[in-house]
């Protein structure tokens, strides 16, 4: 038990955070959830209409539910970019001798370029004309046949776009995971090596095993980020062609800021919201169930 004293000095430290976390955060997502029961473009009163909204969401857009399973698909391909190719590197990197910070500069790098400018060099290698780098690639190792426009075509375009989010923040977790592996007790691995056991053994059995709870948080952080990826995706297609590359989250803009339905594009960001909770609470409980096992 922390002393009165302590828990006020705790306290006093907590105080603007929380308020700040509160005004910025808290209380927007309440506003939204407010607005969300009403009809208002912005301009004139704000009429009431109940549950009409949700009703509107689930039983009468298709792009919504068109926007939702695109989200899902872009949600599974920035995963496996970040969180796979995070811990690859990251275990790759332990048994690295010599290059360490060059490469961990590099793989961050991406990270803290603007968006923008990361969009617009993704459209540039997707070009087709002028031939961007992807195509030339494929032709000069002979798969010429492969060349077409990525962002144009309904069968490529959601993978695209997610790709630059899945890079983007690739080297990002890759350095948290490092981190992490690089407090797995050397002993541990030691005595395992003496015994016999494999690289995979090793990876499966004790490795892992020690940066769960870290592995844990990096789920979570990379999961609700591609919930409510936006920028690259809207600078690129702008949910394009059709609604083949449309999310939530660019849908929610638009209808807010292109149709001026304030109060739909509220329930909207409220169904993110629930659907980022959601999604924490499923990675928790499926992660728990497989450590019990």
């Amino acid at each position: 038990m922390l002393p009165n004293r302590s828990r006020l000095s705790v306290l006093v430290f907590l105080l603007p955070p929380l308020l700040l976390y509160g005004a910025a955060v808290l209380f927007p997502i309440l506003q939204s959830l407010v607005l969300s029961f009403f009809s208002w473009n912005g301009i004139s009163d704000m009429e009431f209409v109940g549950l009409a909204n949700y009703v509107r969401m689930f039983t009468g857009d298709d792009i919504f539910w068109r926007s939702f399973f695109n989200a899902l698909g872009y949600l599974a391909i920035c995963l496996v970019l970040q969180l796979g190719g995070a811990l690859l590197v990251a275990s790759l990197l332990t048994s690295l001798r010599r290059g360490r910070e060059l490469i961990k500069t590099l793989y961050l790098l991406p990270a803290v370029i603007s968006t923008v400018a990361i969009a617009f060099l993704f459209v540039r290698i997707y070009s087709i004309d002028p031939v961007g780098l992807l195509n030339q690639v494929l032709n000069w190792i002979g798969l010429g046949a492969l060349e077409h426009a990525w962002l144009s075509d309904v069968s490529t375009v959601l993978a695209a776009v997610s790709v630059p989010e899945g890079w983007r923040f690739t080297g990002l977790y890759m350095l948290i995971l490092y981190a992490a592996l690089l407090s797995v007790p050397q002993e541990l691995e030691e005595a395992a090596r003496l015994d016999g056991a494999s690289r995979w053994q090793l990876f499966t059995k004790i490795r892992f095993p020690h940066i769960r709870p870290v592995w844990i948080t990096t789920t979570i952080m990379a999961t609700t980020y591609g919930l409510r990826g936006f920028d690259i995706p809207y600078l690129m297609t702008n949910g394009g062609p059709g609604q083949s590359s449309e999310l939530l989250t660019t849908y929610m803009y638009k209808t807010a800021f292109t149709s001026t339905d304030f109060g739909y594009a509220s329930t909207i960001s409220v169904f993110i919201v629930v659907e980022c909770l959601a999604a924490v609470g499923l990675i928790l409980f499926m992660l728990k169930r497989k450590a019990d096992a």
